[in-house]
């Protein structure tokens, strides 16, 4: 699959972006915005549209450039607990099975382009919108106090989009609003360290002016940049080579001070009306929306729901299988049983009823009907593993039989994708709390009996790391962070810990440390010769000071 770029190469765009107009419908920025609220709150609304738009970026299968898409293939398919059978798309092979080069992949590509995109539009318009731009366009006291909330969002964005970016590539190229533009301006790469710094300083600034908690959902607020802080400081040691578990677990503890809670019903938190279920709502600390009539790509939820079945799945002679609440299967992504037995106990499985008996009801979420129990010699074989419904269209008070004549009519999701809920933050205190060795901290183990109860399992005793990182992989599955996880826990890369195609063998094998982090994009290195590629990466030299 090749990414496919109109009019301009994206590098070019990339570079440039600074200088272009927020508001597609207008020629520059400046005409851009008056003095009414309404162009700062569209232009806003570009910004968050950078998770889920697909208008610039052009592929074959039209949503794999999406942002929520690509970053999650890199984090769930280069890993134990996904696999994809599109065994023609380029990325896929390499993504699946650790073996990817300085080649540029269309997944990692999108993650690069689109954060780096989102970086420049957040820079414009925070250029488009200090005091002296708002003076001058006869903008009122109050709306220039609102539109300072505005932009608080607008750093929590940037702060987004960089901590993606240096999480998957190490260091990135840096602007902010204070940036050159235009003239050939060629950014360089900040390393890692320096991007996590910034990123942490930028969202402590920024908490008091943010929005209250749930007063703007799905937008940011107060909790969103408390639960990227927690996120932040729990991969410390990975992004700046200090840990600060102390700090994580600060974080929480501001979180826990904001009212969130537990969602009674884990289903609950990924079906189709998550977005307007209060129970579900109030777990989110930050979420994508997504709505079948308004945000209609292949990209985000709509790829978790239909890549997770066959089409054959869903169709029985006359009758209509309402297993996802969408319409139609890709026959995609998979999770291997071979990963499921190490974090479940499972027993039971009949491939030909699809019934299994699993403790867990998180481990209920699987279709195994038809399948094949192993991935052995059948990779690209969509049936051989197990079916994820985790994301599932239908409304979390409806059943599938009632739900079944307007899944028909579905052909995208409707179901948020959670960036940021309080499942995580309850397992980075616990983590937190184990590292700095206080794995019997009572508010700890309180808030895991959270999550066992839900779960309807035993909490445990005490906290130790084997637990947390079973717990991560049950409680986050398929929500973009096992790649995160396994590098924080040293079972990324190396011989410890294996699994399915790990570094291209079936019975697992290490792969090269430097691929913790991946390559820049060649496309990028031609258009900024101020860039240089991560160590390791056969391009134009290596500067081991830049990551």
């Amino acid at each position: 699959m090749t990414i496919i770029v109109s009019a301009t190469s994206l590098s070019s765009c990339i570079n440039d972006l600074d200088v272009l107009p927020l508001n597609p419908s207008d020629t520059t920025p400046e005409t851009a915005y008056g003095a009414d609220e309404a162009g700062y709150v569209q232009g806003l609304a570009k910004l968050y549209y950078n998770f889920v738009n697909t208008s610039d970026l052009v592929v074959s299968d039209g949503g794999a450039s999406e942002l929520v898409r690509a970053f999650w293939s890199v984090q769930e398919c280069t890993t134990d607990f996904a696999k994809c059978a599109w065994e023609n798309d380029a990325w896929v092979r390499a993504l699946n099975t650790n073996t990817w080069t300085e080649q540029q992949n269309d997944a990692t590509y999108a993650v690069y382009a689109r954060t780096i995109l989102g970086i420049s539009f957040v820079n414009e318009y925070l250029r488009q919108t200090t005091p002296d731009k708002l003076s001058d366009r006869g903008v009122s006291n109050e709306l220039a106090q609102k539109i300072e909330s505005f932009r608080a969002e607008a750093r929590f964005l940037r702060a987004y989009f960089y901590w993606m970016a240096m999480d998957v590539f190490g260091a990135v190229p840096f602007t902010t609003e204070d940036s050159p533009i235009g003239g050939g301006f060629l950014p360089e790469q900040a390393p890692r360290k320096d991007v996590f710094n910034f990123c942490v300083s930028e969202l402590n600034g920024i908490i008091n002016s943010l929005p209250e908690v749930r007063s703007n959902y799905p937008r940011a607020d107060k909790g969103s940049a408390y639960g990227l802080l927690a996120r932040l400081y729990l991969n410390a040691e990975v992004y700046a080579g200090s840990p600060m578990w102390s700090e994580a677990k600060a974080a929480c503890e501001e979180i826990y001070k904001l009212g969130y809670s537990i969602c009674p019903k884990y289903p609950d938190l990924f079906r189709g009306d998550n977005g307007e279920n209060i129970n579900a709502r109030n777990e989110f600390l930050f979420s994508v929306d997504y709505n079948a009539e308004k945000t209609q790509s292949y990209g985000g939820t709509s790829y978790l729901t239909l890549a997770a079945v066959a089409a054959d799945d869903l169709t029985s002679g006359d009758l209509f299988n309402n297993l996802n609440g969408v319409n139609n299967g890709w026959a995609g992504i998979r999770v291997p049983f071979e990963s499921l037995e190490t974090i479940y106990n499972i027993s039971g499985q009949d491939y030909e009823t699809g019934e299994y008996t699993v403790d867990d009801k998180r481990g209920e979420l699987f279709y195994i009907k038809g399948r094949k129990e192993t991935m052995k010699d059948a990779l690209y074989v969509f049936k051989n593993g197990w079916t994820c419904l985790k994301f599932n269209n239908t409304p979390h008070d409806k059943t599938a039989e009632e739900w079944v004549e307007t899944a028909k009519t579905k052909a995208y999701s409707d179901v948020d994708f959670p960036l940021i809920r309080l499942g995580e933050i309850h397992l980075i205190y616990a983590e937190a709390c184990w590292r700095l060795n206080d794995a019997s901290n009572a508010l700890a183990l309180d808030k895991l009996k959270e999550l066992a109860a839900r779960a309807g399992v035993a909490a445990p005793a005490t906290i130790n790391g084997d637990f947390i990182l079973k717990e991560r992989a049950r409680e986050l599955m398929w929500e973009g962070h096992r790649r995160t996880d396994l590098i924080r826990f040293g079972k990324y890369v190396g011989p410890e810990y294996l699994w399915a195609y790990k570094g291209g063998s079936y019975a697992g094998q290490e792969f090269n440390g430097y691929m913790s982090i991946f390559a820049i994009p060649l496309t990028e290195l031609a258009s900024n010769t101020k860039l240089v590629q991560n160590p390791g990466y056969p391009v134009s030299g290596t500067n081991p000071d830049k990551q």
